[in-house]
């Protein structure tokens, strides 16, 4: 079964928060693409509309959009996720856009907020506090 860590990010408030999620909530992501617009009810959290921005595999290679598939391919950047020296192209290991169970971290960002906070349905603050 997999399991994947989201790290969910609210541009308003500028907060993070990490959620650990496996089995049926986990395996909804799977097939899932970098710039996928999901629906928070997948996850848990009723209401909210989340974005796939990125992620790491379970080595540390990041998730390249534009490079299509599951795999890990070597491909000639310049810059963007995998690169830091911007003056020089290289042959780098990346991961494919597509979510597959290799994955450990997704990283979403919130494009439409629910009722309750984030943090509430995350387990992270009492309700009402």
């Amino acid at each position: 079964m997999p399991e994947f860590k989201l790290v969910i990010s609210d541009r308003e408030t500028g907060k993070t928060v990490q959620i650990p999620v496996k089995d049926a909530k986990a395996n909804a992501l799977i097939g899932r693409k970098v710039n996928e617009i999901i629906s928070g009810d997948l996850i848990g959290l009723p209401g909210y509309e989340l974005k796939i921005t990125g992620g790491s595999d379970r080595d540390g290679f990041p998730i390249r959009p534009g490079v299509h598939g599951p795999g890990r391919k070597a491909v000639l950047i310049s810059q963007g996720p995998g690169i830091r020296d911007k003056e020089v192209k290289r042959r780098k290991y990346v991961r494919g856009d597509t979510i597959s169970q290799d994955i450990v971290q997704i990283n979403m960002v919130i494009t439409k907020k629910g009722k309750r906070s984030i943090e509430e349905l995350a387990g992270l603050k009492e309700e009402g506090s």
